[in-house]
C-alpha cells in the first residue's frame, strides 16, 4: 500500500522528466524519415539495357519457351514445395523497380546447385539450391538475383543483339512490322531458346547488376542483405574444391563479387537490425524436400546449361501441319489455345470458325481475334483472323507453292504526315504507310505492300524505314552506353567505330551487302550523325539500296535504315529525307 500511494502522490513529479524524454525522440523519427529516401537515393541506380521488345513480349516470349523448358528439364511437380517459392518470390518481386511482371516460381527436380529465369518473370529454382542454403535469407537471395534478371530484362536484351546480328536486314524490318511476330521471332533465332540458352547467357556486367538488385530487394524485403553474398561464397568454396557447381555455368562469375555486394550494402546503410534470416517453413521444406525421392538419373531430361548440345532438338522434319502458337482475345487479354487448335487439325487441315465457343470462351468483351503461327512443308506462317471468320490453313496457294503475280509495288507515297513515337524519339511519314513499333525503341515503318514474302515464309522489308537501337558491348562494367556529349571519351568509342562495327554486324548477316558509299557527316535534330549508302539483295530480286544513319544516343547507337529498290529509290529519296528532317529526340 506504501508503495502503491507513494507512486500516485509523485504521479505529477514523475511526468515532467517523461514529457522531457519525448523530445529527443521527435528528432529520431525525423531522422529516420529524412534517412530512408537518402538511402534509396544512394544506392546504385540500375535500369534495362536497349531491348527491342516490349515487356509484355517478354511474358509472350517467357510463355513459350517456358513450355518447352518444362519439357526438357524434370520439373518436382510438388504443390507443398512451388507453393512455398511462390509466396517467397512475390514477396521479393514485390520491391523490383521497372515493368510488373506476373512472376511464378517452380522448383525443379535436380540436386545440382542452380536456378534460370526466362523473360516475363518464369522463374526456376533447382532442389539443390533449397538442399543447400543455410536459411530462408539464402535461399531468397538466390530468388533475388534471378528475379533481377527478369527484372532488368537481360534475356531479351541478349536476344535483341543476337537477333539484329543474325538475321538478314529485310527479315529484321518484316518481323519488326509484324504484329504477331513472336514466333516468328524464336523461329529465325531457333525455336529451342532453352536448349541453346540464348535468353540464359548473360554477361559477366548482367550478373553483377543482378548481384546488386538483388541485394537491394532482398534489404527492401525485410532479410539480411547479407545472405546472397554467403551462399556465393558458400558455394564458391565447393567449386574451388573441385566439386563444380552447376550455377556457374550460365552465371559467369564477376570479378570481386562480393566487395560488390559489399559495397552496394553500405550504400544502403548498412544491414538493419532485425532484419529476417530464417524461418520455421524454410527449414520444414528444406526437410521435406531432402527427404523426397532421388531425381531420376539425367538422360530423357536437360539441364539449361551453357552447353546443353545441338540446337536441332524438337525441330521436326514433317510436311505436315503444325500449330505454333495460337492466342484468341484483344487488347492485352488473350487465352492460349495452341493446344485446342492443333487438336482439332485433321489430314493436316484446319477449317473452323472462330467463335467464343470454338476458342473454347470469352476472354473479353468486345470484338476479338485469333493470332496463329503455324508450319506448314517447313516454312512458318503467321494469320490474323477476325471473330466470326473462318480460318482455313494451310492456304490453297501454301499447298500448291504458287504465289500471286500482281504488282508488287505500293501506292506512292502521300504527302500528308502522322507522327509516330516512341521512348526515344518523334517521327513523321506519310499517312497512307504504317507504323509498328516493337520495344522500347526499334520499330518499322512501310506502306502497304511494302513488305513481302520473301519465298522462305517469312516477311521481309522490301520498302519503307527500318529504326533500332545498337548496343556496343560494353568493355568494362563502369563503360557501359555511347554517350552523344563527349562521344568517344567515356565509351571509348568514336560515331565512326561505332558505325564501322555496326556495318559489319550487318555484313555478318546480309552476305550480298556492300558500301556503295562512304560514311559521312550530317545532322539530325542538330546532333551530328554519319550517312552512309549499302547495296543490298532486295527481297523483290535484284538489288535495293540501303540508306544508313547513325546517331549516338545515351541508350547506344540508333540506326535508321531506309529501303527501296535500287529501280526505285530515287523516287522515294525526297519522302526517307522528309521524314529524317522531322526526327525530334527526347531530352
Amino acid at each position: 500500500m506504501v508503495t502503491h500511494n507513494a507512486d500516485r502522490s509523485s504521479a505529477g513529479r514523475a511526468r515532467q522528466p517523461a514529457r522531457g524524454l519525448r523530445h529527443p525522440v521527435i528528432p529520431v523519427a525525423l531522422l529516420a524519415l529524412i534517412l530512408a529516401p537518402l538511402a534509396w537515393s544512394q544506392r546504385t541506380q540500375l535500369k534495362p539495357g536497349w531491348n527491342m521488345f516490349s515487356p509484355q513480349q517478354d511474358v509472350e516470349m517467357g510463355q513459350q519457351v517456358s513450355r518447352d523448358a518444362e519439357q526438357q528439364v524434370q520439373m518436382l511437380n510438388d504443390a507443398r514445395v512451388d507453393n512455398y517459392l511462390n509466396n517467397l518470390g512475390r514477396t521479393l518481386a514485390s520491391h523490383t523497380p521497372g515493368a510488373q511482371y506476373p512472376y511464378q516460381y517452380k522448383c525443379v527436380n535436380d540436386r545440382a546447385i542452380n536456378a534460370f529465369a526466362l523473360p516475363g518473370g518464369f522463374v526456376y529454382i533447382n532442389r539443390g539450391v533449397i538442399e543447400a542454403a543455410d536459411n530462408e535469407a539464402q535461399l531468397a537471395g538466390v530468388m533475388a538475383h534471378e528475379t533481377s534478371h527478369v527484372a532488368l530484362r537481360h534475356g531479351t536484351n541478349q536476344a535483341s543483339k543476337a537477333y539484329v546480328a543474325q538475321v538478314p536486314l529485310a527479315i529484321l524490318g518484316g518481323v519488326m512490322g509484324n504484329k504477331n511476330s513472336m514466333a516468328a521471332i524464336l523461329a529465325q533465332l531457333g525455336a529451342d531458346f532453352a536448349t541453346n540458352s540464348l535468353l540464359l547467357k548473360y554477361s559477366r556486367t548482367g550478373e553483377s547488376q543482378a548481384d546488386e538488385m538483388g541485394t537491394q530487394i532482398l534489404y527492401d524485403s525485410g532479410y539480411d542483405p547479407r545472405a546472397m553474398g554467403q551462399f556465393f561464397e558458400k558455394i564458391q568454396a565447393e567449386d574451388r574444391s573441385g566439386r563444380p557447381v552447376e550455377f556457374f555455368s550460365n552465371h559467369p562469375n564477376p570479378d570481386n563479387r562480393m566487395e560488390r555486394v559489399d559495397r552496394e550494402i553500405s550504400l544502403l546503410g548498412g544491414s538493419p537490425r532485425g532484419n529476417k534470416t530464417d524461418s520455421q517453413e524454410f527449414q520444414e521444406i528444406k526437410r521435406y524436400v531432402m527427404s523426397l525421392p532421388a531425381p531420376r538419373a539425367k538422360g530423357s531430361t536437360q539441364s539449361l546449361t551453357g552447353n546443353t548440345g545441338s540446337g536441332d532438338r524438337g525441330r521436326r522434319s514433317t510436311l505436315g501441319l503444325r500449330i505454333l502458337s495460337a492466342r484468341y482475345g484483344a487488347q492485352d487479354r488473350f487465352t492460349d489455345v495452341r493446344q485446342l487448335l492443333q487438336s482439332r487439325v485433321q489430314n493436316d487441315r484446319l477449317n473452323l470458325q472462330v467463335t467464343n465457343t470454338s476458342m473454347g470462351g470469352d476472354p473479353i468483351k468486345g470484338r476479338k481475334a485469333l493470332l496463329v503461327s503455324y508450319e506448314w512443308a517447313g516454312r512458318t506462317y503467321d494469320a490474323v483472323v477476325q471473330e466470326n471468320q473462318w480460318v482455313t490453313i494451310p492456304t490453297e496457294q501454301q499447298q500448291t507453292g504458287t504465289t500471286t503475280s500482281s504488282d508488287t509495288r505500293p501506292g506512292w507515297p502521300s504527302d500528308r504526315v502522322k507522327p509516330f513515337e516512341n521512348s526515344v524519339l518523334r517521327i513523321e511519314y506519310p499517312d497512307n504507310w504504317q507504323a509498328y513499333g516493337q520495344g522500347d525503341v526499334a520499330a518499322t515503318i512501310a506502306p502497304d505492300r511494302g513488305m513481302v514474302d520473301d519465298g522462305q515464309g517469312n516477311q521481309a522489308l522490301a520498302y519503307g524505314v527500318i529504326l533500332n537501337m545498337y548496343e556496343l558491348r560494353a568493355e568494362s562494367y563502369y563503360s557501359q552506353q555511347l554517350q552523344p556529349e563527349g562521344y568517344g571519351q567515356s565509351s571509348g568509342q568514336s560515331l565512326e567505330d561505332a558505325t564501322n562495327r555496326l556495318i559489319e554486324e550487318l555484313r555478318r548477316s546480309n552476305q550480298g551487302m556492300r558500301i556503295i558509299r562512304s560514311p559521312e557527316s550530317v545532322r539530325v535534330d542538330g546532333e551530328r550523325a554519319l550517312s552512309t549508302d549499302l547495296s543490298n539483295e532486295s527481297p523483290l530480286g535484284g538489288r535495293e539500296t540501303d540508306w544508313l544513319v547513325t546517331v549516338p544516343r545515351p541508350e547506344g547507337l540508333l540506326f535508321f535504315v531506309f529501303v527501296a529498290p535500287d529501280g526505285d529509290f530515287q523516287s522515294y529519296n525526297h519522302t526517307f529525307r522528309v521524314m529524317l528532317d522531322s526526327v525530334r529526340f527526347r531530352r
